[in-house]
């Protein structure tokens, strides 16, 4: 379970209030208007911004002064922070060993994740020479092979049309169910939400709502709701 204990952060002109309990291996949207705080929260969660006060916990053990290198997360930004002079291989391979020096069992790991993703035939491209999805598809491939069991996505679908968000994120949903990982995704779409079926994160003023089922969030009365959804 991950667990987000009285927590505050945030920055000068912002801060963030959290107190809520995600399940192992849910699948949960985030979301909430421009400059709500979820970014924030996936930041603080991932290790990237410090707690002023609370704790983050996974499996009931802290990991508030972990690193983010030593959290069992994964982040999968909607930049992608792909390198422009490595390849698709070098590009993914990076997520195991950043000095890239790969051994014979981690590089066949490497292109079985590859594979999985779709991008066999691209592994010597470089991502100037990939679409959009296929930049994506790297960026994916790469978090996976890390195999941490807490998946964070910020808007990792920004920019794709319709039907290729749909094709990503089904692909996500499939790779989060084969590895049992839990899903936190930020997204500004509630389609992505209804996608996931299962439950809500709702970002407001700075503070953290839910998880709420998806079902009682899209029929909810909640004022704060109905002006996110438009009704």
């Amino acid at each position: 379970m991950l667990r987000v204990r009285n927590l505050r952060t945030g920055y000068e002109d912002f801060q963030l209030s959290a107190n809520f309990a995600v399940q192992e291996r849910s699948l949960v949207a985030i979301v909430g208007s421009s400059g709500s705080g979820k970014t924030t929260l996936i930041n603080t969660i991932a290790g990237f911004l410090p707690v002023n006060t609370g704790d983050v916990e996974w499996k009931a053990r802290s990991i508030t002064s972990l690193s983010p290198g030593r959290r069992p997360v994964s982040v999968l930004f909607q930049d992608h922070n792909l390198f422009p002079h490595l390849n698709v291989e070098r590009n993914v391979s990076i997520g195991l060993k950043a000095n890239l020096k790969l051994d014979p069992s981690e590089k066949e790991k490497v292109f079985e994740t590859i594979r999985k993703v779709g991008l066999e035939k691209y592994i010597t491209k470089k991502p100037s020479e990939l679409s959009g999805g296929q930049r994506t598809r790297i960026a994916l491939a790469r978090v996976l092979l890390r195999c941490k069991p807490l998946l964070l996505l910020d808007e990792a679908f920004l920019g794709l049309g319709p039907a290729l968000r749909l094709e990503m994120l089904a692909l996500i949903m499939d790779f989060v169910h084969e590895e049992n990982m839990t899903l936190l995704m930020v997204t500004h779409d509630i389609n992505d939400a209804i996608k996931l079926n299962q439950k809500i994160i709702f970002t407001h003023d700075g503070q953290v709502i839910g998880p709420i089922d998806i079902a009682e969030f899209l029929s909810s009365s909640d004022l704060r709701f109905r002006q996110y959804l438009g009704s």
